[in-house]
Order: structure tokens, then C-alpha cells, then sequence
């Protein structure tokens, strides 16, 4: 049996890809750090709100500093990705 890479990237992909378990549901906070920067952003269960295309997004912002209404937060820069895995190779990580 093959061992996973890492049990934080088994657990980023379990917690993305159920957003049930989000302590912050419809959000879940997310971090990339890198050479010692981090930058802060938010998934946003978008299958719950029928948009599809954002299901692997990461919004950048702080969960405590979202924007007043769902355009603005559609609006923030973003980064989009084709799958939880992708998201966590991207160096994505739950916060």
C-alpha cells in the first residue's frame, strides 16, 4: 500500500472536497506559505450556491475581512484550480 505525502495534505483535500466539515461553512480558510511569507485566502462551497467553475478556488482575503455582498467577494483576485489535489499541489493548505 502506498503512503500518502503528508498526513496535512490528506487532511486539506479530505476537508475540501466536504465542505460539511468546514467549521466556517460556506467558507474554509486556507494558507500557502513560502519562504517565509503567507498569503491568506478563503475556498467557498460553491456547489451549495449552484456556481459552478469556483469549486477548487481560492479567494485571496482573510476570512474575517470579506466583502459586504457576493459580487464584491466574486470580484477579489483569485486562483483557480481543476481539482482538491491541484489546489494542495499548489501549496494550499487548510489554516
Amino acid at each position: 500500500m502506498a503512503r500518502s505525502a503528508s498526513p496535512a495534505r490528506d487532511r486539506t483535500v479530505l476537508f475540501l472536497s466536504n465542505p460539511a466539515l468546514w467549521p466556517a461553512w460556506p467558507f474554509l480558510p486556507v494558507v500557502r506559505r513560502r519562504r517565509g511569507a503567507e498569503v491568506l485566502g478563503v475556498v467557498f462551497d460553491a456547489r451549495s450556491a449552484r456556481r459552478t467553475g469556483y469549486s477548487a478556488t481560492v479567494f485571496i482575503t482573510n476570512l474575517f475581512a470579506l466583502p459586504p455582498n457576493f459580487e464584491a467577494f466574486l470580484a477579489l483576485p483569485h486562483e483557480t484550480f481543476d481539482s482538491a489535489e491541484e489546489l494542495v499541489a499548489a501549496g494550499w493548505c487548510i489554516d
